[in-house]
């Protein structure tokens, strides 16, 4: 366990490389695949697509911490292995409490059920029980501002509803860790103010935040470090304003 400035260090990631199959390089069709079973998993492995690359560093608990880079730079990978959805092909991921994340808007709601009813549901995935989310589903509500829609099926709700009630959801169920994807692109500019402030009341309590943009304004905003990812490597970290200097030069934009 590391500890710097007094501060444990909550997330690490030591020399992580994380690579993908390309099925590309796979022909002949599943009957083949099966048939020359050997040769076939050769191929998945010398043909591979490095998503992530030796990528080492450390999240302080309590810290709120910005990811940022293009498509593609791996962002939601390291969300993925955080969150312990996805393993390192190589390295370690090291995570020392309880993860939140919002990875991917409406997921582990069910389309056909209310949003009253998933907010239970979610709860209960996020590991509440379902009598201590009863008893916070009002609370949930009422953050949502949802008002009369919660009482219909997620599916007839539209990404910005998804999104608040993904996001009301999870800031009820005591997040130590928690990650955000893109989120704070969606929704009305009220409502992601008001994520914003609440990210930051949740840093202050000692929440360790972790946020994925391409806003380098939400990064200023609400992160007080910050890592540019560009295709799998570990560019920069520092400031966000140190990386949103250069990150917005890299692109040509000052």
């Amino acid at each position: 366990m590391e500890i710097r400035g007094n501060i444990m260090s909550i997330i690490e990631f030591r020399n992580v490389t994380k690579y993908y199959p390309n099925y590309h390089h796979i022909k002949g069709g599943i009957k083949w695949f099966l048939f020359n079973l050997p040769s076939a998993l050769s191929q998945l492995k010398n043909h591979r697509f490095q998503v992530l690359n030796n990528l080492s560093f450390e999240i302080k608990e309590g810290e709120p911490f910005g990811i940022i880079g293009k498509n593609g730079a791996g962002k939601s990978t390291m969300l993925g292995l955080i969150a312990g959805v996805l393993k390192p092909s190589s390295g370690e991921v090291i995570v020392k409490k309880k993860v939140v994340p919002l990875l991917e808007l409406g997921a582990g709601f069910h389309p056909d059920l209310t949003g009253r009813e998933n907010i239970i549901l979610n709860g209960v995935l996020l590991g509440i029980r379902r009598s201590e989310m009863m008893l916070r589903i009002n609370s949930v509500i009422e953050f949502s501002e949802l008002g009369q829609f919660i009482d219909q099926p997620v599916r007839t709700y539209s990404s910005g509803m998804l999104t608040r009630l993904g996001f009301s959801v999870a800031v009820h169920t005591d997040p130590e860790i928690l990650l955000i994807d893109e989120i704070l692109a969606v929704g009305d500019l009220y409502f992601q103010q008001k994520c914003k402030e609440t990210i930051k009341k949740f840093s202050q309590k000692g929440t360790t935040i972790v946020l994925v943009t391409h806003s380098t304004e939400d990064m200023r905003d609400v992160c007080k470090r910050a890592l540019w990812l560009d295709s799998g490597t570990a560019k920069k970290i520092g400031s966000p304003e140190e990386i949103s200097q250069a990150y917005l030069k890299y692109l040509g934009f000052s």
